[in-house]
């Protein structure tokens, strides 16, 4: 079967962003290039997970002796960027697994992910979808820091946590219940 690949390589755009309140967001990330817009969902935990990998492979690239690529320590302000989702937001598929790499021969940051497999309840047999696809974007280094700084303000910029049990806070108000460990 084959897979159609979305590529953006040094795309004009890529962002994580939310649609949604708070405790019911959906997280997407979004690439474009010129007029080429694509929207995967994926979860909040993945997300951060995105925005700590990068910073983690991005340091430690800085540390290798004999590194000739100019990583930069922080994200470029002026590489930040802090917009919205770009409209309209259409899934193109649910983000089951991701992956991050460095291809050294463009010094870009490589970001893939593929749709979520789903199974059949009764035969726990993998559903083949009709068309398979995934999403492979390459960006430079300091892209990625930006990129990283604005997923985790993302992220953070959920419901509060509660001071005495660290869970998320809903706005109608939040039962912690005992905080002595029995949770």
């Amino acid at each position: 079967m084959p897979v159609t690949v979305h590529t953006f390589d040094w795309p004009d755009r890529l962002v994580i962003g939310t649609v949604g309140q708070p405790g019911a967001r959906t997280f997407y990330l979004q690439a474009r290039t010129g007029s080429q817009l694509l929207s995967v969902a994926l979860e909040k935990e993945q997300s951060a997970a995105l925005a700590e990998k990068i910073d983690e492979l991005l340091d430690e690239l800085m540390a290798t002796d004999g590194n000739r690529f100019s990583v930069p320590a922080e994200a470029p302000q002026e590489l930040i960027d802090t917009e919205g989702l770009d409209q309209p937001v259409a899934e193109q598929f649910r983000v089951g697994v991701m992956g991050l790499g460095w291809d050294p021969s463009t010094a870009q940051l490589v970001i893939e992910a593929v749709p979520i497999q789903t199974v059949d309840a009764e035969t726990l047999e993998p559903v083949v979808p009709e068309a398979e696809e995934a999403l492979v974007v390459r960006i430079p280094v300091g892209t990625a820091r930006a990129f990283a700084e604005r997923t985790r303000e993302v992220v953070a910029a959920g419901r509060p946590a509660c001071p005495r049990c660290g869970e998320p806070m809903d706005p109608e108000g939040h039962d912690c219940g005992p905080t002595d460990g029995l949770r």
